[in-house]
């Protein structure tokens, strides 16, 4: 035992790498992780400003600025409407968090430092995906509040409502694989800026998020049907009662069954997107 200077026994680093990560299953590991990338966000608040400040700017933006010229079903008109679209875009781009995020992770060598510890390999994954549905469930938060400043109501039940926001959810988790794959093929924070800005932005326009689709020339109308973003958005409308004359009859399968195909589309992009990324991060790791 070694003495200091006042004749008392030296005091020895901790040996808890990254406060106590190497113990415990892979829960607690994720966990720690979890609360690593949120203490992240609370150091750095200009993170939120994707699921904050840019989703207020869209309600407002498109209630007030284009509400008048696009006419809907809907009881308060275009402003209840829309809310469904803006939180279908936003749980949208949880994609584009968790691939900045692990991008930058992996570029500073974050990610070799976690996994040079005692722990599971796929702590670092669950970690950053539950962090990065925490980051977008903030948004769906603010739009929620923002929605009922503009005249938004969720007109039908309690449980419908709760429906709504789990099939929000559901579809972020999907979306994470999506993200996790971008970010582990992408060799830089800018790369994968270019490649989400030019993919996730036209998907989620080319839908029902912002106008109906029964106007649109029969070929685009025909894809924007079927993209699985307007399932999800008109799942969450008729859940929270913001469509009460739902769609017309000519209108492609998803939308005149949005939960089921919403759920569908949840489970393959899970399911083809995980192996994916899992394969593409292994291969970025070990290199």
């Amino acid at each position: 035992m070694t003495l200091d200077q006042t004749g008392h026994p030296e005091a020895r680093p901790s040996l808890e790498p990254e406060g106590g990560l190497h113990r415990g299953g892979l829960l607690r590991q994720s966990l720690v992780i979890t609360r690593r990338n949120l203490t992240h966000i609370k150091r750095m608040p200009e993170m939120l400003l994707d699921v904050t400040i840019q989703p207020v700017m869209f309600v407002l933006l498109f209630a007030y600025v284009f509400g008048s010229s696009i006419p809907t079903d809907s009881p308060s008109g275009y402003r209840e409407w829309l809310l469904g679209g803006i939180m279908g875009q936003t749980i949208t781009f949880s994609s584009f968090i968790v691939a900045l995020g692990l991008t930058a992770d992996l570029d500073k060598g974050i990610v070799d430092r976690m996994r040079s510890l005692p722990i599971n390999p796929a702590a670092v994954l669950v970690g950053r995906s539950i962090s990065s549905l925490i980051h977008s469930s903030i948004g769906l938060v603010v739009m929620s509040l923002t929605g009922l400043v503009v005249g938004w109501r969720i007109r039908g039940s309690l449980l419908d409502a709760l429906l709504g926001y789990l099939l929000l959810i559901a579809w972020g988790f999907a979306m994470i694989w999506v993200g996790i794959l971008v970010g582990s093929a992408m060799r830089s924070v800018e790369a994968v800026n270019g490649l989400m800005f030019a993919t996730m932005f036209p998907i989620t326009f080319l839908a029902n998020t912002f106008a109906p689709t029964d106007k649109m020339e029969p070929w685009l109308r025909a894809i924007a049907e079927w993209n699985p973003i307007s399932s999800l958005v008109q799942s969450v409308r008729q859940l929270w009662g913001n469509d009460p004359d739902g769609v017309p009859a000519s209108a492609a399968y998803p939308l005149h069954h949005p939960e089921v195909a919403t759920l569908i589309w949840v489970v393959v992009i899970t399911l083809v997107m995980a192996p994916l990324a899992l394969r593409a991060f292994r291969k970025r790791t070990s290199t």
